[in-house]
């Protein structure tokens, strides 16, 4: 008997336009694990058309319920959850997200087993699947598309408009037009990784942090800032990477620094609720403050950016925080606000390039566990849920799932 992975189309509002696997990688599984079979359900909304996966000879239809996986990219609506299925989607509930907690108990009610993507990791806890690389090429460019548009000095064409990253990259060129600005991209991981490539992409110069603090330039510039280039030990304790993810409460920010050099700030670094804020809304107030773009990629509402009261939206990307009055007004609305993009979903806008990469991670990291015999425990550590109870390493939401929901 063939395993069979059924590519469910995805039935959140709006929906997303995203798959797990493209038409090229479906086959290419077919290919490599001789016992898989891949089944696509008919959607009309996904990136990639139902004919072409049909054109590399791939069954798409409408009823995929006798498929052993189901395999989406967003949370399943709990009323299209199939009883007695395994299911692989981003279920966003490991953190007790309230809006998702209907959806673990009619996983559990419908005795389903859950794998979420998110908690797949090799033996060091390192995460094997994940869309964060064009979380943060989409976050650099909408990035420097809203300094553009606040200065009223070049107008790209948003990345949701543009058909993949090939035709993104015909933009670069307008970017050229930049001023001798200085940019600051936080983080190292997948995230800050997309940023950089990006910037570098456009040409963008990269400086040191010593550079970036004390010298001017007559050309646009970044720096990529580690959490050692902006936190320190309150008790003044010699820096330690280790200790700042175990103990980020002993932490506060040197980010003020970086607060007089800085015009477009690009946030992707992780951040913990323990951890220091980048700086205060009371910074912004201060003469010194020179950060007026914000391109807040990680999109922690009151987070690490004390700016970030909301997210926004692909339509609407932007939005100005008034300095003087804390309070969020439409984008661009004066000179003396900062302007923000935050954007929770912006893979989103490259739904074919995104797709093909997390696809590529599927292939090499993901399925031969799936289809094998999991000897390394890579599915079984990212298993919530299994036989209608949650399984051992995530017993903790038990409270989540019991817990009344008020009106």
């Amino acid at each position: 008997m063939p395993f069979t992975i059924g590519l469910i189309r995805e039935g959140k509002t709006l929906p997303d336009k995203r798959v797990p696997l493209t038409p090229k990688k479906c086959a290419e599984a077919q290919a490599s694990f001789p016992d898989l079979r891949v089944v696509v359900q008919s959607s009309p909304t996904r990136s990639y058309a139902d004919q072409e996966y049909r054109d590399l000879d791939l069954e798409v239809r409408e009823d995929v319920s006798d498929c052993d996986v189901l395999m989406g990219v967003k949370e399943v609506p709990a009323d299209q959850l199939i009883a007695n299925k395994t299911y692989l989607f981003f279920s966003h509930t490991v953190k007790k997200q309230p809006a998702n907690r209907n959806l673990l108990r009619a996983v559990l009610a419908k005795n389903i087993t859950l794998i979420d993507y998110e908690l797949l990791t090799n033996a060091r806890g390192e995460r094997i699947v994940a869309f964060g690389r064009y979380a943060g090429i989409v976050g650099a460019y909408n990035g420097l598309l809203t300094y553009g548009r606040k200065h009223n000095l070049f107008a790209l064409r948003p990345a949701h408009q543009c058909v993949d990253m090939d035709d993104m990259q015909e933009e670069f060129f307008k970017v050229k037009k930049l001023p001798p600005i200085k940019m600051a991209v936080t983080g190292s991981g997948r995230v800050a990784q997309g940023a950089l490539e990006v910037l570098d992409r456009m040409g963008i110069r990269r400086v040191s942090v010593y550079d970036y603090l004390y010298h001017d330039f007559n050309v646009p510039v970044y720096v990529q800032l580690l959490s050692s280039d902006y936190n320190r030990r309150r008790d003044g304790r010699v820096w330690d990477t280790q200790d700042f993810h175990k103990n980020p409460q002993e932490y506060e920010s040197t980010f003020g620094h970086f607060l007089p050099v800085t015009d477009l700030l690009i946030a992707c670094a992780y951040w913990h609720p323990a951890a220091p804020k980048l700086f205060t809304e009371a910074d912004t107030q201060r003469p010194g403050f020179r950060i007026n773009t914000i391109a807040d990629v990680t999109c922690d509402v009151n987070g690490s950016v004390p700016t970030t009261k909301r997210s926004s939206t692909i339509a609407e990307p932007a939005f100005d925080y008034n300095p003087a009055t804390g309070e969020l007004e439409p984008p661009y609305s004066r000179p003396t606000n900062i302007t923000e993009m935050a954007v929770d979903n912006l893979p989103c806008e490259l739904p074919r390039n995104a797709s093909r990469d997390f696809g590529r991670q599927l292939l090499d990291n993901v399925l031969p566990h799936l289809v094998g015999d999991d000897a390394a425990g890579v599915i079984a550590r990212a298993t919530i849920a299994k036989g209608g109870k949650l399984t051992e390493r995530y017993q903790y939401l038990a409270d989540y799932v019991a817990e009344t929901v008020e009106a």
